[in-house]
Protein backbone atom coordinates (compact mmCIF):
# COMPACT_ATOMS: atom_id res chain seq x y z
CA UNK A 1 0.00 0.00 0.00
CA UNK A 2 1.59 3.37 -0.92
CA UNK A 3 1.71 6.05 1.40
CA UNK A 4 -0.09 8.36 -1.49
CA UNK A 5 -3.16 6.56 -1.48
CA UNK A 6 -5.32 9.02 0.78
CA UNK A 7 -8.80 9.97 0.61
CA UNK A 8 -11.99 9.86 1.78
CA UNK A 9 -15.82 10.44 1.04
CA UNK A 10 -18.98 11.64 2.01
CA UNK A 11 -22.12 9.83 3.30
CA UNK A 12 -25.35 12.66 1.87
CA UNK A 13 -28.26 13.38 4.08
CA UNK A 14 -31.18 11.80 2.53
CA UNK A 15 -31.96 14.16 -0.64
CA UNK A 16 -35.62 15.69 -1.79
CA UNK A 17 -37.16 14.55 -4.76
CA UNK A 18 -36.78 18.13 -5.53
CA UNK A 19 -33.48 17.79 -6.40
CA UNK A 20 -33.99 14.26 -7.87
CA UNK A 21 -33.29 15.65 -11.78
CA UNK A 22 -30.22 17.68 -12.87
CA UNK A 23 -33.00 20.18 -13.48
CA UNK A 24 -31.79 22.75 -10.70
CA UNK A 25 -34.46 24.96 -9.63
CA UNK A 26 -33.40 28.85 -9.53
CA UNK A 27 -35.22 29.75 -6.40
CA UNK A 28 -33.20 29.63 -2.92
CA UNK A 29 -31.92 26.20 -1.80
CA UNK A 30 -33.95 25.21 1.40
CA UNK A 31 -32.04 24.77 4.63
CA UNK A 32 -32.53 20.99 4.55
CA UNK A 33 -30.49 20.71 1.58
CA UNK A 34 -27.81 23.54 0.20
CA UNK A 35 -26.95 22.51 -3.48
CA UNK A 36 -23.50 24.15 -2.80
CA UNK A 37 -22.64 21.38 -0.01
CA UNK A 38 -23.32 18.82 -2.70
CA UNK A 39 -20.96 20.76 -5.33
CA UNK A 40 -18.63 20.58 -2.87
CA UNK A 41 -18.75 17.22 -2.02
CA UNK A 42 -18.03 16.71 -5.71
CA UNK A 43 -15.37 18.31 -6.06
CA UNK A 44 -13.91 16.30 -3.01
CA UNK A 45 -14.73 13.42 -5.05
CA UNK A 46 -12.89 14.32 -8.03
CA UNK A 47 -9.90 15.45 -5.96
CA UNK A 48 -10.17 12.01 -4.33
CA UNK A 49 -9.80 10.28 -8.10
CA UNK A 50 -6.93 13.00 -8.72
CA UNK A 51 -5.03 11.66 -5.35
CA UNK A 52 -5.53 7.83 -6.08
CA UNK A 53 -5.65 7.57 -10.19
CA UNK A 54 -3.89 11.13 -11.35
CA UNK A 55 -0.59 11.03 -11.95
CA UNK A 56 1.97 11.35 -9.50
CA UNK A 57 2.70 14.77 -8.58
CA UNK A 58 6.24 14.80 -7.79
CA UNK A 59 6.69 14.70 -12.01
CA UNK A 60 6.51 18.70 -11.80
CA UNK A 61 4.90 20.74 -14.09
CA UNK A 62 1.18 22.49 -14.21
CA UNK A 63 -0.24 18.89 -13.88
CA UNK A 64 2.24 17.70 -10.81
CA UNK A 65 1.01 21.65 -9.12
CA UNK A 66 -2.36 20.61 -9.68
CA UNK A 67 -2.40 16.97 -8.31
CA UNK A 68 -0.67 17.85 -5.14
CA UNK A 69 -3.30 20.35 -4.54
CA UNK A 70 -5.85 17.50 -4.41
CA UNK A 71 -3.60 15.63 -2.19
CA UNK A 72 -4.54 15.79 1.50
CA UNK A 73 -6.91 18.73 0.99
CA UNK A 74 -9.77 16.50 -0.33
CA UNK A 75 -9.23 14.00 2.64
CA UNK A 76 -9.80 17.18 5.09
CA UNK A 77 -12.81 18.66 2.90
CA UNK A 78 -14.73 15.39 3.02
CA UNK A 79 -13.89 15.03 6.74
CA UNK A 80 -15.57 18.86 7.14
CA UNK A 81 -18.43 17.93 5.41
CA UNK A 82 -18.66 14.58 7.68
CA UNK A 83 -20.18 17.04 10.17
CA UNK A 84 -21.94 19.19 8.01
CA UNK A 85 -23.63 16.03 7.49
CA UNK A 86 -24.51 15.17 10.89
CA UNK A 87 -26.08 18.10 11.33
CA UNK A 88 -28.08 17.74 8.46
CA UNK A 89 -29.52 14.78 9.80
CA UNK A 90 -30.03 15.78 13.38
CA UNK A 91 -31.35 19.15 12.53
CA UNK A 92 -29.40 22.05 10.91
CA UNK A 93 -30.59 25.26 12.69
CA UNK A 94 -32.16 23.52 15.45
CA UNK A 95 -31.26 20.44 16.81
CA UNK A 96 -33.70 17.95 16.74
CA UNK A 97 -35.45 17.16 19.97
CA UNK A 98 -37.61 14.08 21.63
CA UNK A 99 -38.17 11.00 19.70
CA UNK A 100 -37.39 12.90 16.44
CA UNK A 101 -34.15 13.29 18.32
CA UNK A 102 -33.75 9.74 19.41
CA UNK A 103 -34.31 8.43 15.88
CA UNK A 104 -32.28 10.90 13.98
CA UNK A 105 -29.59 9.89 16.73
CA UNK A 106 -30.14 6.26 15.75
CA UNK A 107 -30.21 6.94 12.05
CA UNK A 108 -26.67 7.83 12.59
CA UNK A 109 -25.31 5.33 14.32
CA UNK A 110 -26.79 2.80 11.78
CA UNK A 111 -24.94 4.98 9.18
CA UNK A 112 -21.76 4.63 11.18
CA UNK A 113 -21.66 0.90 12.26
CA UNK A 114 -22.41 0.59 7.99
CA UNK A 115 -19.68 2.56 6.82
CA UNK A 116 -17.50 0.76 9.65
CA UNK A 117 -18.26 -2.65 8.19
CA UNK A 118 -18.11 -1.30 4.51
CA UNK A 119 -15.04 0.01 5.22
CA UNK A 120 -13.85 -2.87 6.86
CA UNK A 121 -15.08 -5.35 3.93
CA UNK A 122 -13.14 -2.89 1.20
CA UNK A 123 -10.00 -2.91 3.16
CA UNK A 124 -9.63 -6.79 3.15
CA UNK A 125 -10.54 -7.01 -0.48
CA UNK A 126 -6.26 -5.58 -0.71
CA UNK A 127 -7.15 -2.39 -2.46
CA UNK A 128 -4.34 -0.30 -2.43
CA UNK A 129 -6.08 2.18 -1.51
CA UNK A 130 -6.22 3.02 2.23
CA UNK A 131 -10.22 2.87 2.75
CA UNK A 132 -11.54 6.37 4.62
CA UNK A 133 -14.91 4.49 5.18
CA UNK A 134 -14.54 2.92 8.37
CA UNK A 135 -12.56 5.96 10.33
CA UNK A 136 -15.11 8.11 8.77
CA UNK A 137 -17.68 5.32 10.56
CA UNK A 138 -16.25 6.03 14.03
CA UNK A 139 -15.81 10.09 13.44
CA UNK A 140 -19.57 9.69 13.22
CA UNK A 141 -19.75 7.88 16.88
CA UNK A 142 -16.98 10.43 18.40
CA UNK A 143 -18.68 13.52 17.44
CA UNK A 144 -22.60 12.74 17.83
CA UNK A 145 -22.62 13.44 21.36
CA UNK A 146 -21.87 17.04 20.38
CA UNK A 147 -25.27 17.52 17.81
CA UNK A 148 -26.83 19.67 20.42
CA UNK A 149 -24.20 21.89 20.90
CA UNK A 150 -24.18 25.43 18.81
CA UNK A 151 -22.04 27.13 16.16
CA UNK A 152 -19.78 29.09 18.88
CA UNK A 153 -18.89 25.94 21.66
CA UNK A 154 -18.66 23.51 18.12
CA UNK A 155 -16.18 26.12 17.11
CA UNK A 156 -14.42 26.33 20.36
CA UNK A 157 -13.60 22.32 20.36
CA UNK A 158 -12.70 22.53 16.95
CA UNK A 159 -10.22 24.87 17.57
CA UNK A 160 -8.96 23.31 20.93
CA UNK A 161 -9.00 20.03 19.33
CA UNK A 162 -6.74 21.65 16.60
CA UNK A 163 -4.13 22.77 19.03
CA UNK A 164 -4.10 20.08 21.51
CA UNK A 165 -4.60 16.39 19.56
CA UNK A 166 -1.92 16.65 17.26
CA UNK A 167 0.86 16.96 20.12
CA UNK A 168 -1.00 14.14 22.00
CA UNK A 169 -1.14 11.96 18.63
CA UNK A 170 2.28 12.28 18.72
CA UNK A 171 3.41 11.16 21.88
CA UNK A 172 0.93 8.15 21.84
CA UNK A 173 2.38 7.17 18.99
CA UNK A 174 5.53 7.23 20.03
CA UNK A 175 3.99 5.02 23.45
CA UNK A 176 3.31 2.83 20.61
CA UNK A 177 6.67 2.57 19.07
CA UNK A 178 5.17 3.62 15.81
CA UNK A 179 7.50 4.54 12.76
CA UNK A 180 9.68 2.98 15.14
CA UNK A 181 10.60 -0.80 15.82
CA UNK A 182 7.77 -1.75 18.01
CA UNK A 183 4.28 -2.66 16.48
CA UNK A 184 1.83 -1.34 19.09
CA UNK A 185 -0.94 -3.57 20.57
CA UNK A 186 -2.15 -6.77 19.35
CA UNK A 187 -4.66 -9.08 19.76
CA UNK A 188 -8.40 -7.25 19.75
CA UNK A 189 -7.10 -4.20 19.16
CA UNK A 190 -5.74 -5.10 16.05
CA UNK A 191 -8.25 -7.05 14.96
CA UNK A 192 -9.27 -7.71 12.14
CA UNK A 193 -5.46 -7.87 10.77
CA UNK A 194 -5.58 -7.27 7.34
CA UNK A 195 -7.75 -4.38 8.12
CA UNK A 196 -8.16 -1.27 10.55
CA UNK A 197 -8.66 -2.48 14.25
CA UNK A 198 -9.36 0.40 16.93
CA UNK A 199 -5.53 1.38 17.56
CA UNK A 200 -5.32 1.76 13.62
CA UNK A 201 -8.90 3.91 13.50
CA UNK A 202 -7.58 6.12 16.39
CA UNK A 203 -3.95 6.64 16.70
CA UNK A 204 -2.41 4.62 13.82
CA UNK A 205 -3.91 4.62 10.39
CA UNK A 206 -4.13 6.58 7.62
CA UNK A 207 -6.86 8.99 8.85
CA UNK A 208 -6.31 8.65 12.71
CA UNK A 209 -9.41 10.06 14.55
CA UNK A 210 -7.40 11.86 17.12
CA UNK A 211 -6.38 14.53 14.63
CA UNK A 212 -9.28 14.17 11.89
CA UNK A 213 -12.08 14.91 14.60
CA UNK A 214 -11.71 19.17 14.39
CA UNK A 215 -11.96 18.74 10.99
CA UNK A 216 -15.47 17.18 11.60
CA UNK A 217 -16.62 19.53 14.74
CA UNK A 218 -15.23 22.35 12.53
CA UNK A 219 -18.08 21.16 9.99
CA UNK A 220 -20.76 21.17 12.25
CA UNK A 221 -19.99 24.36 13.71
CA UNK A 222 -20.55 25.99 9.97
CA UNK A 223 -23.59 23.72 9.27
CA UNK A 224 -25.27 25.52 12.28
CA UNK A 225 -24.74 28.98 10.94
CA UNK A 226 -26.90 31.03 8.60
CA UNK A 227 -25.40 30.04 5.37
CA UNK A 228 -27.99 31.77 3.20
CA UNK A 229 -27.19 35.29 4.18
CA UNK A 230 -24.32 36.99 1.91
CA UNK A 231 -22.42 38.33 5.20
CA UNK A 232 -21.92 35.19 6.81
CA UNK A 233 -20.74 33.31 3.62
CA UNK A 234 -18.08 36.53 3.48
CA UNK A 235 -17.01 36.27 6.87
CA UNK A 236 -16.54 32.48 6.37
CA UNK A 237 -14.24 33.07 3.57
CA UNK A 238 -12.32 35.28 5.07
CA UNK A 239 -12.22 32.68 8.06
CA UNK A 240 -10.81 30.20 5.65
CA UNK A 241 -7.96 32.08 4.12
CA UNK A 242 -7.15 33.70 7.46
CA UNK A 243 -6.80 29.51 8.65
CA UNK A 244 -4.80 28.71 5.61
CA UNK A 245 -2.75 31.20 5.89
CA UNK A 246 -1.85 30.57 9.72
CA UNK A 247 -1.23 27.15 9.00
CA UNK A 248 0.35 26.59 5.94
CA UNK A 249 2.28 30.25 6.37
CA UNK A 250 3.33 29.10 9.89
CA UNK A 251 4.93 25.75 8.53
CA UNK A 252 6.88 28.24 5.63
CA UNK A 253 8.55 29.93 8.42
CA UNK A 254 9.16 27.68 10.98
CA UNK A 255 10.82 25.48 8.34
CA UNK A 256 13.19 28.17 7.38
CA UNK A 257 13.34 30.03 10.77
CA UNK A 258 13.06 27.49 13.54
CA UNK A 259 17.04 26.56 14.42
CA UNK A 260 17.45 22.68 13.73
CA UNK A 261 14.39 22.14 12.09
CA UNK A 262 15.21 21.50 8.43
CA UNK A 263 18.39 19.03 9.84
CA UNK A 264 16.67 17.56 12.09
CA UNK A 265 14.01 16.52 9.50
CA UNK A 266 16.74 15.40 6.71
CA UNK A 267 18.08 13.32 10.09
CA UNK A 268 15.07 11.40 10.40
CA UNK A 269 14.92 10.21 6.62
CA UNK A 270 12.27 12.66 5.58
CA UNK A 271 12.98 14.65 2.40
CA UNK A 272 14.40 11.30 0.11
CA UNK A 273 11.86 11.99 -2.66
CA UNK A 274 12.41 15.98 -2.40
CA UNK A 275 13.35 18.89 -0.65
CA UNK A 276 12.35 19.11 3.19
CA UNK A 277 11.37 22.41 2.65
CA UNK A 278 8.19 21.96 1.05
CA UNK A 279 6.92 20.24 3.55
CA UNK A 280 4.71 23.43 4.38
CA UNK A 281 2.28 22.11 1.22
CA UNK A 282 3.49 19.23 -0.49
CA UNK A 283 4.06 15.22 0.39
CA UNK A 284 6.55 14.90 -2.39
CA UNK A 285 9.29 15.36 0.42
CA UNK A 286 7.75 11.90 1.90
CA UNK A 287 5.67 11.36 4.52
CA UNK A 288 7.24 12.07 8.92
CA UNK A 289 8.60 9.60 10.37
CA UNK A 290 7.63 9.89 14.15
CA UNK A 291 11.40 10.28 14.90
CA UNK A 292 11.67 13.51 15.50
CA UNK A 293 8.99 16.21 16.96
CA UNK A 294 10.27 19.04 14.32
CA UNK A 295 7.77 17.74 11.63
CA UNK A 296 5.09 18.64 14.07
CA UNK A 297 5.75 22.34 12.52
CA UNK A 298 5.13 20.94 9.07
CA UNK A 299 1.63 21.21 7.47
CA UNK A 300 2.19 19.10 4.45
CA UNK A 301 -0.94 16.45 3.52
CA UNK A 302 -1.28 13.75 5.74
CA UNK A 303 0.79 15.16 8.66
CA UNK A 304 -1.64 15.38 11.09
CA UNK A 305 -0.04 18.19 12.60
CA UNK A 306 -2.09 21.05 14.13
CA UNK A 307 -0.71 23.68 11.17
CA UNK A 308 -1.54 20.96 9.15
CA UNK A 309 -5.05 20.60 10.34
CA UNK A 310 -5.45 24.35 10.49
CA UNK A 311 -4.11 25.13 7.21
CA UNK A 312 -6.74 22.05 5.52
CA UNK A 313 -10.07 23.43 7.44
CA UNK A 314 -9.18 26.88 6.34
CA UNK A 315 -9.05 25.10 2.54
CA UNK A 316 -12.56 23.53 3.07
CA UNK A 317 -14.39 26.81 4.39
CA UNK A 318 -13.05 28.44 1.86
CA UNK A 319 -14.05 25.56 -1.06
CA UNK A 320 -17.63 25.31 0.97
CA UNK A 321 -18.01 29.02 1.16
CA UNK A 322 -17.43 29.77 -2.55
CA UNK A 323 -19.82 26.45 -3.69
CA UNK A 324 -22.40 27.86 -1.59
CA UNK A 325 -21.63 32.03 -3.30
CA UNK A 326 -21.67 30.08 -6.58
CA UNK A 327 -24.65 28.05 -6.61
CA UNK A 328 -27.09 30.57 -4.77
CA UNK A 329 -26.61 33.75 -6.67
CA UNK A 330 -25.09 32.50 -10.80
CA UNK A 331 -27.89 30.01 -11.89
CA UNK A 332 -26.27 29.49 -15.22
CA UNK A 333 -23.20 28.53 -13.41
CA UNK A 334 -25.36 26.26 -11.36
CA UNK A 335 -26.79 24.65 -14.33
CA UNK A 336 -23.45 24.34 -15.44
CA UNK A 337 -21.46 22.84 -12.50
CA UNK A 338 -25.07 20.04 -12.45
CA UNK A 339 -22.69 17.35 -13.40
CA UNK A 340 -20.60 17.86 -10.36
CA UNK A 341 -23.52 18.51 -8.53
CA UNK A 342 -25.17 14.88 -8.88
CA UNK A 343 -21.87 13.31 -8.21
CA UNK A 344 -21.46 15.13 -4.70
CA UNK A 345 -25.65 13.63 -4.14
CA UNK A 346 -24.13 10.05 -4.56
CA UNK A 347 -20.50 10.31 -2.93
CA UNK A 348 -20.58 6.92 -1.17
CA UNK A 349 -21.68 5.54 -4.80
CA UNK A 350 -18.44 7.54 -6.08
CA UNK A 351 -16.30 6.30 -3.42
CA UNK A 352 -17.43 2.51 -4.11
CA UNK A 353 -17.10 2.74 -7.71
CA UNK A 354 -13.55 4.11 -7.62
CA UNK A 355 -12.17 1.91 -5.12
CA UNK A 356 -13.86 -1.75 -6.77
CA UNK A 357 -12.24 -0.01 -10.42
CA UNK A 358 -9.01 0.23 -8.95
CA UNK A 359 -9.02 -3.39 -7.19
CA UNK A 360 -10.51 -4.73 -10.77
CA UNK A 361 -8.05 -3.33 -13.04
CA UNK A 362 -5.36 -4.44 -11.03
CA UNK A 363 -3.79 -1.04 -10.55
CA UNK A 364 -1.52 -1.41 -7.37
CA UNK A 365 0.93 1.39 -7.45
CA UNK A 366 -0.83 4.77 -6.56
CA UNK A 367 -0.62 7.52 -7.68
CA UNK A 368 1.16 7.21 -10.93
CA UNK A 369 -1.02 6.90 -13.83
CA UNK A 370 -1.49 9.17 -16.63
CA UNK A 371 -3.70 11.76 -17.27
CA UNK A 372 -6.14 9.93 -19.19
CA UNK A 373 -6.80 7.24 -16.87
CA UNK A 374 -7.81 10.25 -14.18
CA UNK A 375 -9.74 11.96 -17.01
CA UNK A 376 -11.61 8.33 -18.22
CA UNK A 377 -12.67 7.70 -13.88
CA UNK A 378 -13.97 11.26 -14.19
CA UNK A 379 -15.98 10.78 -17.24
CA UNK A 380 -17.52 7.59 -16.21
CA UNK A 381 -18.25 8.81 -12.60
CA UNK A 382 -20.08 11.86 -14.02
CA UNK A 383 -21.79 10.29 -16.63
CA UNK A 384 -23.73 7.71 -14.25
CA UNK A 385 -24.54 9.86 -11.58
CA UNK A 386 -26.36 12.62 -14.53
CA UNK A 387 -28.22 9.65 -15.83
CA UNK A 388 -28.91 7.55 -12.87
CA UNK A 389 -30.38 11.00 -11.28
CA UNK A 390 -32.80 11.16 -13.92
CA UNK A 391 -34.23 8.31 -13.02
CA UNK A 392 -34.29 8.27 -9.41
CA UNK A 393 -33.63 10.66 -6.27
CA UNK A 394 -30.79 8.98 -4.84
CA UNK A 395 -27.04 7.52 -5.67
CA UNK A 396 -27.80 3.44 -5.23
CA UNK A 397 -25.78 2.83 -1.77
CA UNK A 398 -27.71 5.64 -0.90
CA UNK A 399 -30.89 4.43 -1.36
CA UNK A 400 -29.65 1.32 0.42
CA UNK A 401 -28.09 3.33 3.22
CA UNK A 402 -31.37 5.20 3.37
CA UNK A 403 -33.65 1.48 3.50
CA UNK A 404 -31.36 0.99 6.83
CA UNK A 405 -31.50 3.64 8.54
CA UNK A 406 -35.58 3.08 8.80
CA UNK A 407 -35.39 0.99 11.45
CA UNK A 408 -34.52 4.13 13.69
CA UNK A 409 -38.11 5.16 12.76
CA UNK A 410 -39.29 2.58 15.59
CA UNK A 411 -37.59 4.37 18.14
CA UNK A 412 -39.88 6.23 21.06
Amino acid sequence: MTQNAHDTTLVAPPRPEAYATTQLPDTRPSVGRLIGVDLARGLAVFGMYAAHVGPDPSEGGSTGFFMELAHGRASALFAFLAGFSIVLITGRRTPKTGRAGRQAVAKVVIRALILLVLGTALTLTGTPVEVILAFYGLYFLLVLPLYRLGARPLAVIAVSGALILPQILYVVRQALNQGGDGGGPGGIWAWPTDADGIVSLLFTGGYPALAWIPFVVAGMAVARLDLASTVVRARLAVTGVSLAVVGYGGSYLALRLVPGVASALRASGWGEGGSVMSAWWSDTAGYPTGTTPAWLLAASPHSETTLSVVANTGVAIVVLAACLAATDTLPGFRRLAAPVIEVGTMSLTAYVFHIVAIRALGMEELPGFPLHVLLGFLVAVTVFATLWSRHFARGPLEWLLGRATRIAERVR
